[in-house]
């Protein structure tokens, strides 16, 4: 009966034991479970984050990688457009240079245009002109006769070229008749001619120089080019000049 009590009272103190130690070691178990649980939603939350991490790194290299072709590409066509400019600022010189030599061209041009115009003289003249010296020049093989004829053909048609052109021999100059006067009617500055109004009909022989006085002062002198029926046309002499010839000016001999 005692061994029985014993037992029981043994069974009862073991079990108050297990209860006592289940109280106490309850909380630590909890806690332990708690911080598992923890570690575990962190541990997820640190993968989730490491994934997208990832995500991120793997976007941002495909950016760089894009980004560094753009670059690329953008370079090229940089470089491309720098050739361009650079052909295109070669070919603006040229074409400065062109333009320069066109607008002297032009210029040259406009003066013989002028003076045809004043001489009453066309292209279509001056090329008929030239065909009858070559056709002149042909012909010269015959007979010293025949060639002194031929020659002296030539000179009087170079001489009527000449005097058209307004090129004459300078220091072949005619006198004129004395007291001979006249008035500058038209001038143009820019090519150096000027019109009187005096010709034929007051004794104006082509080559002659009369002086150009304003107010009883030297202006300067010109060279008959060209001598119509009532006016003539004259270069002003450079070596002369002393002031700008303008109209209204007298000319005199």
């Amino acid at each position: 009966m005692l061994l029985r009590i014993c037992l029981i009272v043994a069974i009862l103190g073991a079990g108050a034991v297990v209860a006592v130690n289940f109280v106490m070691v309850k909380p630590a178990i909890e806690t332990v479970i708690g911080q598992r649980n923890d570690e575990t939603t962190a541990k997820k939350d640190a993968q989730g984050k490491l994934e997208k991490t990832q995500r991120l790194l793997t976007t941002a290299s495909n950016t760089l990688t894009t980004t560094t072709k753009t670059l690329a590409a953008t370079k090229t066509e940089l470089d491309a457009a720098k050739n361009k400019a650079q052909a295109l600022e070669a070919t603006n010189t040229d074409l400065a240079e062109g333009l320069k030599k066109t607008t002297a061209n032009n210029e040259k041009l406009q003066q013989q245009m002028n003076q045809w115009e004043i001489l009453n003289l066309t292209p279509s003249n001056i090329v008929a002109l030239q065909e009858r010296l070559k056709k002149v020049t042909a012909a010269f093989d015959g007979s010293e006769g025949e060639r002194q004829l031929i020659s002296a053909k030539l000179k009087d048609t170079q001489d009527e070229l000449d005097r058209l052109r307004g090129t004459n021999n300078v220091d072949q100059v005619p006198p004129l008749p004395p007291g001979l006067k006249g008035q500058v009617v038209a001038v143009d500055p820019k090519f150096g001619f000027v019109i009187l109004n005096i010709g034929e009909d007051k004794g104006v022989l082509a080559n002659g120089i009369m002086m150009v006085a304003r107010g009883g002062n030297l202006i300067g002198k010109v060279q008959i080019a060209r001598v119509d029926k009532t006016q003539s046309v004259a270069n002003i002499l450079p070596a002369w000049r002393r002031g700008e010839v303008m109209e209204g000016d007298e000319v005199l001999y």
